[in-house]
């Protein structure tokens, strides 16, 4: 039912332009794991016990984690720098298959600066060099980040089978920056921010054209419009 309601919202968004609709390229097996509000879809072909799960954004939800987890058998790496995050995890019984890593993902290595949302309930922090919108006025914290590359050398991964990624708008940088160094990413699954109005459409439609150019194709979009996830099919 929650989905009839998010369709019949997101049409008349469309029909105001502030949304689009964007078909899936091609069919795959399809599973979503993950509690409501976090829950994500991902194709199981090759996924096992020896697979690499790297998971951004986790906030206070690993209902998608834990899933992947016990139906496979496997370790996930899970990043998020956010104080709220952090302290959450630090309270979780969690299995020693779950690794966390209190640093989040960019296109620089460093620190980079996070503003929190004034949305009564939103906890997620945005980076604050997203977008062009002011946040003067915004509580604002300092929080470490790494690009990709840096990260898989750290961990000594040779490659990631699910790269899910829930990191407030810093998506499209991160997207270039994963094409550019040709990282080995079998599938991508990220949630857009193009309601953010700092943000807007066209850089949707543009990471997801950059991604296609990459041999990335689109196997699932969410009823909101938000989450795709894509494959990486060979290039000829």
């Amino acid at each position: 039912m929650k989905d009839i309601f998010t369709i019949l919202f997101r049409g008349r968004k469309v029909l105001l332009g502030r949304d689009f609709y964007q078909r899936r390229q091609l069919k795959r097996k399809r599973i979503k794991f993950g509690n409501r509000f976090a829950d994500w879809t991902f194709c199981p072909d090759s996924i096992n016990e020896e697979s690499v799960i790297y998971s951004f954004g986790v906030g206070s939800d690993i209902s998608f984690d834990l899933q992947l987890m016990e139906r496979f058998n496997l370790q996930v790496h899970a990043f998020d720098p956010s104080p709220g995050s952090v302290s959450w995890i630090k309270k979780q019984d969690l299995p020693d298959e779950f690794h966390f890593y209190p640093y989040g993902l960019a296109a620089t290595d460093g620190e980079i600066s996070f503003a929190e949302p004034t949305a009564p309930g939103v906890h997620s922090l945005f980076a604050t060099n997203s977008g062009g919108k002011s946040v003067e006025a915004l509580k604002q914290h300092v929080l470490p980040v790494h690009r990709l590359p840096t990260i898989v050398k750290k961990l000594g991964h040779p490659g990631i089978d699910i790269l899910k990624m829930d990191i407030e708008g810093a998506e499209y940088e991160v997207i270039d920056d994963i094409i550019k160094m040709q990282i080995p990413v079998k599938q991508v699954l990220i949630e857009f921010h193009h309601r953010f109005a700092h943000i807007g459409l066209k850089r949707t439609r543009q990471a997801i054209s950059k991604l296609n150019e990459a041999g990335y194709k689109i196997f699932h979009v969410s009823a909101s419009g938000e989450e795709f996830s894509f494959i990486k099919m060979p290039l000829r």
